[in-house]
């Protein structure tokens, strides 16, 4: 099977956006950045939440394109907001069954972008296989959290820990399940 890796920038407290999806605060150059693209490269599927997808609209993505060109596009919305007609795969049902079809498929590692609510779903279906997250040295206060909606503890094991001059670090942990 697949692994699905959430590789998401996060605040001190918790966040991954500050209110209003503000995402300044997070420092937007350094290595850290050169890494992350690096880490981009190695994944073959992208699975995002609606609001995930969108939010890239402000940054110049037109509706229906894909944000990762390389990669296979999955966005999960039950609005129907997203084209279907675009160069991205609309799951709109039934969102346990895809995930688990996109995880058996022969291939590489599946991104999981976000976002906190989309991440909390994917995790208690028990599709999540690690975290990466890029620690950034900020206390947002509020925002969109990490993980939204989990009921119960996600259990994970430490790995790797790297500290950019930045301030940046880069925590690494695979998912043993949870309880």
């Amino acid at each position: 099977m697949r692994d699905v890796i959430y590789d998401v920038a996060v605040s001190l407290d918790g966040y991954i956006a500050a209110s209003g999806d503000d995402v300044s605060a997070f420092p937007m150059d350094g290595p850290h950045v050169a890494d992350y693209h690096d880490r981009l490269a190695s994944y073959e599927t992208v699975i995002m939440g609606r609001a995930t997808y969108e939010f890239g609209y402000a940054f110049g993505l037109s509706p229906g394109a894909r944000a990762y060109p390389h990669m296979d596009h999955h966005i999960f919305s039950g609005s129907g907001s997203v084209p279907n007609d675009g160069d991205v795969t609309v799951v709109a049902k039934d969102w346990a069954a895809a995930l688990k079809s996109l995880r058996e498929v022969e291939g590489g590692p599946i991104y999981l972008c976000g976002g906190g609510r989309f991440a909390g779903f994917v995790a208690s279906e028990g599709h999540l296989t690690h975290l990466v997250i890029k620690r950034a040295p900020v206390v947002l206060g509020a925002g969109v959290s990490l993980f939204q909606g989990l009921g119960r503890p996600l259990r994970l094991t430490a790995g790797t820990v790297q500290t950019y001059d930045s301030n940046m670090r880069l925590e690494r942990y695979s998912v043993t399940g949870m309880g």
